[in-house]
């Protein structure tokens, strides 16, 4: 993600993410709530925000956590446990911005709630042990578990793209499934040691949906399919090699339902609480002509502020701009097109 503040910055381009927290949020506020009843309001918990990038919106499932926790303890007559606010990112993520809102968010805490908290930093990737074992009671995250820890090799002729197509090779799908497949199994097993027991987790995808069978299909919109026709652009242009292009694919997995719930039943440490499935929208795009240009800017911004780090460590930062004007100028020719092959999934669980 794109540290800082400013225009290109995740922080300031991250409208989805917050719409999508608001969308997930009745499965937080209910599985907050039973996780307190279950674990008959203990006088202290721990909660991790993973994946937490940079800005205001690491704080808002946390928020909403703490929120719910207060109102229920109110409501019946149980004194506010401590917490404490774990934020955790891969090291280079950028924190300094992050940490700039511990002041509002301790602030707005003491206005509306009785609970002392206290936040840190949890640097390190979600698919090491992170924390303490048994020391967790409940674990956030929010798009990011899609991305992968690394990216499966490319298999026969396929190239010119970033990621899956239509005209990828089983096998480079296969390669995809089994990657995401041993990622989030170990995810699931690391989170197991840490969180107690009757602990609960709520993790948002974005995934794709089940209304074409076949495993490679993607929308012409699909935010990877209009990157892979920009940078192929660059290609022709002489901005960028084709070798580089082929050498480029980007580390990320969009389950299906099946997919996500067969990971779970198979690793084992976890019940499935809730698994649903809402539309994926960016939000940003729409059919009045005569806002196209500035549509193709907010969805080439938001995108932008996601991949620029990864982009730039392969391809060299002189191509960004050039790269998502073009980006912005295809999203413009896809206004009245919706993304039919990306969703949402929300999965809450509970360690047995």
């Amino acid at each position: 993600m794109s540290g800082g503040d400013g225009a290109n910055s995740y922080s300031a381009n991250s409208l989805l993410q917050r719409r999508v927290l608001s969308m997930a949020k009745p499965v937080l506020v209910k599985n907050t709530e039973d996780m307190m009843m279950n674990l008959d309001f203990p006088s202290y918990i721990k909660v991790a925000e993973l994946g937490c990038s940079s800005g205001q919106n690491s704080f808002l499932a946390i928020s909403e956590i703490i929120n719910t926790v207060n109102v229920l303890c109110q409501q019946l007559n149980q004194n506010p446990p401590e917490i404490d606010c774990c934020l955790n990112d891969l090291p280079e993520n950028d924190f300094n911005t992050t940490f700039k809102f511990v002041p509002f968010f301790n602030k707005e805490n003491e206005f509306t709630n009785k609970s002392s908290c206290f936040v840190y930093g949890a640097p390190g990737s979600f698919y090491s042990r992170l924390f303490s074992r048994n020391s967790l009671h409940f674990v956030h995250s929010s798009y990011a578990l899609h991305f992968l820890s690394k990216v499966p090799e490319k298999h026969g002729n396929d190239k010119g793209s970033v990621f899956i197509t239509s005209s990828s090779p089983q096998s480079t799908y296969k390669a995809y499934l089994n990657q995401f497949q041993n990622d989030f199994t170990m995810f699931l097993r690391l989170r197991s040691e840490e969180i107690v027991s009757n602990g609960r987790m709520v993790l948002t995808f974005i995934g794709r949906n089940t209304l074409n069978s076949d495993p490679l299909y993607r929308d012409c919109c699909h935010f990877w399919t209009l990157l892979s026709i920009s940078l192929r652009d660059l290609v022709f242009e002489g901005h960028v090699s084709e070798s580089k292009l082929d050498a480029f694919n980007m580390p990320f997995y969009d389950p299906n339902e099946q997919e996500l719930e067969e990971v779970i039943r198979n690793e084992g440490s976890f019940e499935i609480n809730d698994l649903e499935t809402h539309v994926f929208d960016l939000g940003l795009s729409n059919n009045n002509e005569e806002d196209d240009y500035e549509a193709g800017q907010n969805e080439a911004n938001c995108i932008r502020a996601v991949t620029e780090p990864m982009l730039v460590a392969h391809f060299g930062e002189d191509i960004i701009d050039i790269l998502f004007d073009r980006y912005a100028h295809y999203v413009s020719k896809h206004t009245s097109c919706r993304n039919k092959t990306s969703v949402t999934l929300v999965v809450s669980l509970t360690t047995k």
